[in-house]
């Protein structure tokens, strides 16, 4: 058998526990965890205690493991404004990279990502794991063979009535660039522009607020908010017209007063039918001069790139991602597609504080 290919993992947090090593210990047929960074080293001891081995290694700084030959692939798993660096930095070391979404805290961060990628010729891309899900495959199948037709309008949704994230850095603007919108507002707004395949933005107009997060012993799903460290905002929305005429509508937000919460949910209308995914996937359209709206049966098989119930959509992400690396398969999600998401996102924050729309022309 081919040697294993060596993986480190920076930053053995939160995201890190709850995604990335769950699904790559189940890979241990293709590749070795040799390597854990964190800057809480008790953390990163802790990761290699569970998933790594005797060997793997264990270090408080990332620096430390960009000149070691044996590590083939960096799983970037850190707060968003770090994204960049270590990226960078470890594709300049000749290691294929997989960093966490967003892409990066900023536009013109992501940016610097794609041109170092392209120029040092190793393999980028970013955890937008909706993609992977069942639904999300079958419902791009169907638009890919035009059953929808012209998708001209769609939502994506990214809705939480009280689940506002209290731990780690979530509440740090500076870290994190922001709130809701750019934790999984961004997911939502991915999958769309990818189902749509339209990724020319023309015009966008975004507001946020800060309504709820002042708020003193609020009820939250994980436990009532400092309204202090709450720097960023508790709901955003942003109306993104495409080049071609079709218009999106992003909304989301971690408190909002509404009935009805849902994430990486999108709803799509075409010119033939229309898809959502609430409650399941459903096609709506019209049949023989009569209306009809069908939920979609999604059994274990039958969808591209899926292959069970043992599989969830996180390890279908890393199957892929591997796949690429090792079989020379095309990205899922290329950095390409991952930089206009951090624009638009970026463009909904300028547009809400100048209070003006951004034009991409």
């Amino acid at each position: 058998m081919a040697q294993k290919l060596k993986v480190a993992i920076i930053g053995c947090g939160g995201i890190a526990n709850g995604k990335h090593l769950p699904a790559l210990a189940k890979r241990d047929d293709i590749l070795e965890l040799a390597a854990f960074c964190d800057i809480i080293p008790e953390r990163a001891e802790k990761a290699k205690a569970e998933y790594g081995t005797e060997e793997s290694l264990v270090v408080a700084n990332y620096k430390e493991l960009l000149d070691n030959a044996s590590i083939d692939v960096v799983h970037v798993c850190t707060p968003n404004d770090s994204h960049a660096e270590i990226t960078i930095a470890f594709l300049e070391a000749g290691k294929h990279v997989m960093s966490e979404k967003p892409m990066a805290k900023t536009a013109e961060a992501a940016r610097r990502m794609l041109e170092t990628a392209e120029r040092t010729g190793k393999l980028l891309t970013v955890g937008y794991n909706n993609r992977f899900r069942p639904d999300s495959l079958y419902l791009k199948t169907i638009c890919e063979q035009g059953d929808l037709g012209e998708i001209y309008f769609a939502k994506a949704h990214a809705l939480r009535r009280r689940a506002v994230p209290t731990w780690g850095v979530f509440l740090d603007e500076e870290k994190q660039g922001g709130g809701p919108l750019i934790d999984i507002g961004t997911h939502a707004l991915d999958l769309t522009l990818w189902l749509m395949n339209n990724y020319e933005p023309k015009v966008v107009l975004g507001s946020s607020f800060r309504k709820l997060a002042q708020r003193e012993n609020a009820a939250n799903a994980w436990g009532p908010w400092d309204p202090k460290e709450f720097t960023v905002e508790d709901s955003a929305f942003g109306m993104i017209t495409m080049k071609n005429g079709a218009t999106v509508y992003l909304e989301s937000s971690w408190a909002l007063n509404i009935r009805k919460s849902g994430e990486a949910i999108v709803t799509l209308c075409g010119t033939e039918a229309g898809a959502d995914m609430w409650d399941g996937l459903y096609i709506n359209g019209e049949k023989h001069s009569k209306q009809y709206v069908e939920e979609i049966q999604l059994g274990a098989g039958g969808v591209a790139f899926y292959e069970g119930k043992s599989e969830n959509n996180v390890d279908v992400e890393m199957r892929c991602w591997y796949d690429s690396i090792l079989k020379g398969s095309p990205l899922v999600v290329t950095p390409k597609q991952a930089l206009v998401v951090s624009e638009i996102l970026e463009a909904i924050y300028e547009s809400s504080n100048t209070g003006k729309a951004v034009s991409f022309e």
